[in-house]
C-alpha cells in the first residue's frame, strides 16, 4: 500500500518549516524568521498510531505576487496540493487573519482536498484573540498549535490520520508484477508503456492510482500479469508544471512504493543527471528490483565504443546500483524495445528467488577461506552460518561472533560472492547480523 501525502501550505512566515520539522521529528527543513526561505517543497516521512505518510514542505504563497522567485514558489504549492491527500492550511494566530490568507483559501476550496486550518504560535492553552476570525474561511473549527514547542502537535496528528483515505492501492494478486515507470520529464516515460503495452497485449483497466497524475494500466501477456504505474506527467496542465524537476521525485517515490520492479528511465541525449541519481537512490532505498533504460539511443551517434563507454559512465555515477542491467532503447523507432518486458520478468524474479541454507553456506564457507574476515585488536570476526530470511528484496542473515567486527567492505565481497553463485541480477541484496556465541 502507498502512503498518504500531506502538504503543510499557507502563506509565507507563518511557521510552515518549524511544524513540518516538528511533524517528522528531525531538523530538515531550513527555519529561519524570513519570508520565503523554504524555495522548494521539501519531503520528509512521518508516523503517528502506526500510519506512515509522506509530509511535503512548501513555499509561501502570496497569490497576487509578480516576482519570479513568488510566483515559482506558488506554483511548487499548487502541485503539492494536487497531489496531496490531506492539506495542512497553516496561519499565523498572533497576526491574525490577513487578505492573503483569504486567497490562499481561495485556492485551497478549489482542490475538494480535505483540508486542515493549523492556527500556529499559540504558545499557551487559552484561545488565541483571533481564534473566532479564522472560522470565516470555512474550514470547520481552527487546530491551535506551537510548532515552535510542540503544543498541540499531537491533536493535530490525530486529526490528519483521521483524513486519511481507506486505501491508496488497488489490490492485486501476488502474481501480478507491479512495474513502475521513472525518471526526469521528457524522458519519454509515456513511449515506453505505450510501446510495452502495444496492441498484442491483452489491456483490462486504466484505473487511477496513488494521485491524480498516475495511471495504472493492468494487461496481460500470455500467461504472465502486470501492472505498469506510469509516471509520465500531469493531464490536462499547464506546460509550467511539467517543466518543474522536483515535482518527479514525489511522484517517483510514491510510484516505487507500490512496484515490484522500477524501470529508471534516462535521456540518452542528456546523459545520466543529478535527478536520475535521485530517483534512482528512492528505488534502490526501496528495495525494488531495477532496470536502467537508456532511452532515444537512435539519436546518438555511434562508433564500436560508445556504448560501453555510456556503461562506464553510468556505472561510476552511481555504483550502489551495479546489480541493474542497463538496456539501450528507442521507443520511437522500436529499437530493442522487444528486450525490455522479459527483463522485467526476469529482475522480477530474481527478486523473489531463495536459496537454500546448505548451497549458501557452502559459498560462504568458500568466501571466508580465500579471504579472512576483519579483525580487531586480535579479535577476528566469525561467520556461524548465514541463512536467507526474506525476499524483494533478497536478505541474508549471518549469525556471527560479535557485530562490532563486521565491515562494509567484508559485507560487498560477500554479496559479490553470492551474486556470482546464484546471480540475484537486478535486485539490490541486504544483510543483517546475528550475534550467536558457540557452545563449548
Amino acid at each position: 500500500m502507498s502512503k498518504p501525502i500531506v502538504a503543510v501550505v499557507g502563506r509565507p512566515n507563518v511557521g510552515k518549516s518549524t511544524l513540518f520539522n516538528k511533524l517528522v521529528g528531525k531538523r530538515i527543513a531550513i527555519v529561519e524568521d524570513t519570508p520565503g526561505v523554504t524555495r522548494d517543497r521539501i519531503y520528509a516521512e512521518g508516523e503517528w498510531l502506526n500510519k506512515y505518510y509522506t509530509l511535503i514542505d512548501t513555499g509561501g504563497i502570496e497569490p497576487e505576487s509578480e516576482d519570479i522567485i513568488l510566483s515559482q514558489m506558488r506554483t511548487q504549492a499548487e502541485l503539492a496540493m494536487d497531489m496531496s491527500h490531506v492539506i495542512l492550511f497553516v496561519v499565523d494566530g498572533k497576526i491574525g487573519l490577513t487578505n492573503d490568507d483569504r486567497e490562499v483559501a481561495q485556492m485551497l476550496r478549489k482542490t475538494k482536498k480535505p483540508v486542515l486550518l493549523v492556527v500556529n504560535k499559540v504558545d499557551n492553552k487559552e484561545k488565541s484573540e483571533h481564534f473566532y476570525d479564522f472560522y470565516e474561511l470555512g474550514f470547520g473549527d481552527p487546530i491551535e498549535i506551537s510548532a515552535s514547542i510542540g503544543l498541540g502537535i499531537g491533536d493535530l496528528l490525530d486529526e490528519i490520520v483521521e483524513n486519511f483515505p481507506d486505501g491508496l492501492d488497488t489490490e492485486y494478486d501476488e502474481d501480478v508484477i507491479k512495474v513502475a515507470i521513472v525518471g526526469k520529464p521528457n524522458a519519454g516515460k509515456s513511449s515506453i508503456l505505450n510501446n510495452i503495452l502495444g496492441e498484442e497485449r491483452v489491456i483490462v483497466s486504466p484505473i487511477a492510482g496513488t494521485t491524480r497524475d498516475a495511471i495504472d494500466t493492468y494487461f496481460e501477456d500470455g500467461e504472465d500479469k502486470y501492472l505498469l504505474i506510469d509516471t509520465a506527467g500531469l493531464r490536462k496542465k499547464s506546460k509550467v508544471y511539467e517543466n518543474i524537476e522536483r515535482y518527479s521525485v514525489i511522484r517517483a517515490i510514491a510510484a516505487v512504493e507500490r512496484a515490484n520492479v522500477a524501470l529508471i528511465v534516462i535521456d540518452a541525449t542528456e546523459g545520466f543527471t543529478e535527478q536520475d541519481t535521485k530517483v534512482a537512490g528512492i528505488a534502490h532505498d526501496e528495495g525494488k528490483a531495477c532496470i536502467i533504460v537508456v532511452n532515444k539511443w537512435d539519436l546518438i551517434e555511434k562508433d564500436n565504443k560508445t556504448m560501453n563507454n555510456y556503461i562506464q559512465d553510468i556505472r561510476g555515477k552511481f555504483p550502489f546500483m551495479l546489480y541493474a542491467p542497463i538496456v539501450f532503447v528507442s521507443a520511437k523507432t522500436n529499437q530493442r524495445m522487444n528486450t525490455v518486458l522479459p527483463k522485467i520478468k526476469y529482475v522480477s524474479n530474481e527478486s523473489s528467488k531463495r536459496i537454500r541454507t546448505g548451497p549458501l553456506n557452502e559459498v560462504i564457507g568458500e568466501a571466508v577461506l580465500l579471504n579472512q574476515p576483519p579483525s580487531d585488536k586480535g579479535k577476528r570476526l566469525k561467520i556461524y552460518y548465514a541463512a536467507q530470511t526474506n525476499i524483494k528484496p533478497p536478505k541474508f542473515t549471518l549469525f556471527i561472533n560479535d557485530k562490532e567486527l563486521t565491515h562494509f567492505s567484508y559485507q560487498r565481497y560477500l554479496e559479490n560472492k553470492i551474486r556470482e553463485n546464484f546471480g540475484f541480477e537486478g535486485t539490490p541484496v541486504r544483510f543483517s547480523y546475528k550475534e550467536k556465541e558457540r557452545k563449548r
